[in-house]
């Protein structure tokens, strides 16, 4: 199957952060096999959403309930997919700004008005009450890894695999770990910058993590971007420094060690994104 070129930012969460109903679920999930490898997930989900989403694009189905799952110690750490609603979420989203005859066009109307309701009822109160806050656990971003991700992870995080057929980058740290982080980037920003975009996005970011539980694990996930980039690069690829050194650069005042830092990160990147447009 071919590669989507994206990378993901995800929070396992564990079993007791949900309801009865779906800790019994994803028990019974995990023991019948069923957990899907993120290696495996994107192309997956893709190919549930196609498939049942049909050719019409008329109606928005039921879709599988899947997840990610991690094992530690004796602790079982669960990133459900919630397809269902990113799609809902993502229709309503297509139809923003957008002239109504190309929405229309785009996301008929009677797609979008299921959509809306599958966002309302996810949100209702009456649906809080029985099952908690309701919480998308995948955030992710084609071609490219938005800057604002690394501020959450550390260097010495990283997983690396070069095996043929299972070539992976990715990083992993303790939700606790990634707020602390997260803070501290955002002090930084808004004495130095402001309420620049950059702040506005690691402070969306930091909110979005306070949202689970505080035995979560944060993974940041390079995905298909990996086919992007021979060994050797994805091996050097520091980009988690370098926003440490240029937010370090900026708690110091020293904007010459900053700036450097961040046009190389932009550099580096902005490769990546322009390979979209390549045939």
């Amino acid at each position: 199957m071919p590669s989507l070129f994206a990378s993901y930012l995800r929070v396992y969460e564990p079993l007791t952060a949900f309801d009865r109903e779906r800790q019994v679920f994803w028990r019974r999930y995990v023991r019948e096999g069923r957990a899907v490898a993120p290696l495996e997930g994107p192309v997956r989900q893709r190919t549930a959403v196609i498939e049942a989403l049909g050719a019409g694009w008329t109606r928005l189905p039921d879709l599988p309930e899947e997840a990610y799952v991690l094992e530690t110690d004796d602790t079982l750490l669960v990133c459900p997919w919630n397809l269902r609603v990113r799609v809902a979420e993502a229709a309503l989203s297509a139809r923003d700004g957008v002239p109504s005859v190309l929405a229309d066009a785009f996301v008929p109307p009677i797609l979008a008005g299921q959509a809306k309701a599958v966002i309302d009822d996810w949100r209702s109160g009456a649906r809080v009450l029985e099952h908690g806050v309701p919480r998308v656990h995948e955030q992710i971003a084609t071609w490219g890894v938005p800057l604002r991700w690394f501020v959450f992870i550390d260097a010495e995080e990283r997983e690396l695999t070069l095996r043929a057929g299972g070539r992976a980058l990715r990083y992993r740290t303790e939700i606790s770990k990634a707020r602390r982080r997260a803070s501290r980037g955002l002090s930084v920003l808004r004495k130095s910058v402001g309420d620049a975009p950059i702040t506005q996005a690691v402070e969306e970011g930091a909110r979005w993590l306070e949202e689970f539980h505080p035995r979560s694990v944060v993974e940041l996930d390079y995905g298909g971007l990996v086919d992007l980039l021979d060994d050797e690069t994805l091996e050097a690829d520091d980009s988690p420094r370098l926003v440490a050194t240029g937010l370090a650069g900026l708690s110091r005042g020293n904007s010459e060690a900053a700036t450097k830092a961040y046009e190389t990160l932009v550099a580096r990147w902005r490769d990546v994104q322009l390979r979209e447009r390549r045939n």
